[in-house]
């Protein structure tokens, strides 16, 4: 059998089309992989940037660091803090009218070369302007006081009670050779 020159160019234009459409089939999941992986490399490269410009203000950082550590009392291994942090709560309580009915004291963790003391005020009362002043003061403190949790509710008039968690953040010292230096 042979074939007209019609039936030839229309046979090589069919094949060419189901060429065509088997490429298409084939290679859109490939198409589809190839944008992931530039979708990939785009996040990558924006990481890397990242990453770079954190590097590169690590001198601020380290700064900052040595700043807020200059800043945090230290205090004697052998000295127990629950009573010195009580004691400097209560004060501010008291300045600014502040009752706390009930509070204590947790037990002392290390936190790299930190020491942080947690003190539950599981309930204390006051108007809103002492408590107000209250935790000012606390969080004026610096580094070494933060409030982590503080729940408030009306009681009477205008007398607001609540819960709040206290958390002292401090240093201990080693004497070694005659020098203090920080306990890790």
């Amino acid at each position: 059998m042979r074939l007209s020159q019609r039936e030839l160019i229309l046979a090589m234009a069919t094949g060419a089309v189901v060429l065509f459409g088997l490429s298409v089939i084939l290679s859109k999941s490939k198409i589809e992989e190839w944008k992931e992986i530039v979708k990939k490399q785009e996040e990558l490269s924006a990481q890397i940037q990242r990453n770079r410009e954190i590097i590169n203000s690590r001198e601020i950082w380290e700064k900052k660091l040595n700043e807020l550590q200059k800043a945090l009392p230290e205090y004697p291994v052998d000295k127990k803090m629950d009573v010195q942090w009580l004691s400097a709560m209560d004060q501010l309580a008291t300045k600014h009218g502040v009752k706390i009915l009930k509070r204590q004291a947790g037990e002392e963790k290390v936190v790299g070369d930190v020491y942080e003391l947690p003190i539950e005020c599981k309930e204390w009362e006051g108007n809103l302007n002492a408590i107000i002043h209250f935790l000012f003061d606390l969080q004026s403190q610096g580094a070494m006081l933060d409030i982590r949790q503080l729940q408030v509710k009306p009681k009477a008039g205008d007398v607001l009670r609540g819960y709040f968690s206290l958390y002292c953040a401090y240093a201990k010292q080693k004497k070694n050779n005659g020098e203090k230096k920080r306990a890790k």
